[in-house]
């Protein structure tokens, strides 16, 4: 009986460091400098945009982006992730990058992040996130083409949500 339970509390153990390891917690946990994103996802001037916008270009700024219910945000395409009970989504359509290559999305907050272009759900290069960052939770790399796309976000907490997309440093 000693023995079993002592493997239990083994095996739990064992789980902790890989859970750590998943949610790194600061600021200074990132894989990469969140300076310019942090910066631009708490600007005073970011662009409102209401969930289904269609904007011309990728802005130089932060945007705030209404999330609604997930039934009610009517996202173009189903999210890889199914959204959680509670939660809010929403996207915006870019019309077009200003020139193709790397660029940086940022959010504010956890959420699911989906980006479709040509059809395509395009799979991030890179992926950082960290929690007890005011200002930015996760951030991943995309290589995008000049050519529209999609952003969407789902199973996020709150009905707002800002992102910051940038080309990469």
């Amino acid at each position: 009986m000693m023995r079993g339970t002592l493997a239990i509390a083994l095996v739990l153990v064992s789980f902790v460091p890989a859970f750590a390891a998943e949610e790194p917690s600061g600021c200074d946990k990132f894989k990469w400098s969140i300076d310019q994103a942090r910066a631009a996802l708490t600007a005073p001037d970011r662009t409102k945009l209401t969930s289904g916008s269609e904007v011309a270009a990728v802005p130089s700024t932060g945007v705030i982006l209404s999330l609604r219910t997930p039934s009610e945000a009517k996202l173009p395409s189903p999210p890889e992730r199914a959204p959680k009970e509670g939660t809010f989504a929403g996207f915006t359509s870019f019309k077009a990058t200003p020139k193709p290559g790397i660029y940086t999305i940022s959010l504010s907050a956890g959420a699911w992040v989906d980006v479709v272009q040509d059809g395509h759900f395009l799979r991030p290069k890179a992926f950082s996130g960290a929690t007890d960052c005011d200002g930015i939770r996760k951030t991943m790399k995309y290589e995008l083409a000049a050519s529209p796309f999609v952003l969407q976000v789902s199973g996020a907490k709150e009905d707002a949500i800002s992102i910051a997309i940038l080309p990469s440093e």
